[in-house]
């Protein structure tokens, strides 16, 4: 199994920072893409950002300019930069990756908990 796990979640002003960090442990045979979901109170999940094997991001309109999501493979972490945040921003951030724990199984995907950021002066 493949255990994803976040930190880095708090209380920020707006216009503030945040770096969310998201580890991948346990038994790991391969790890493809890596993202950031979040979802807001009363609203669906939404993707965030994307990032590739290969280091090709993606990122939803509304972050774009402000969130960089980048990873260090040797480590099986993925990043969120998140610069210029807005109260809009407050929700659950949520890790996925996309891979699998033996060479036999096909990939999946995987969950984290999830790590609250909230704006708010």
């Amino acid at each position: 199994q493949v255990q994803l796990v976040e930190s880095g979640g708090g209380l920020v002003q707006p216009g503030g920072s945040l770096r969310l960090s998201c580890s991948a442990s346990g038994s790991i045979f391969n790890i493809n893409a890596m993202a950031w979901y979040r979802q807001a109170p009363g609203k669906e999940r939404e993707l965030v950002a994307v990032i590739s094997s290969d280091d090709r991001t993606n990122y939803v309109d509304s972050v774009k300019g402000r969130f960089t999501i980048f990873r260090h493979n040797a480590a099986n972490t993925v990043y969120l930069q998140m610069d210029y945040l807005r109260p809009e921003d407050t929700a659950v951030y949520y890790c996925n990756a996309d891979g699998s724990d033996n060479p036999f199984a096909p990939n999946r995907n995987y969950w984290g908990k999830g790590i609250l950021v909230t704006v708010s002066s």
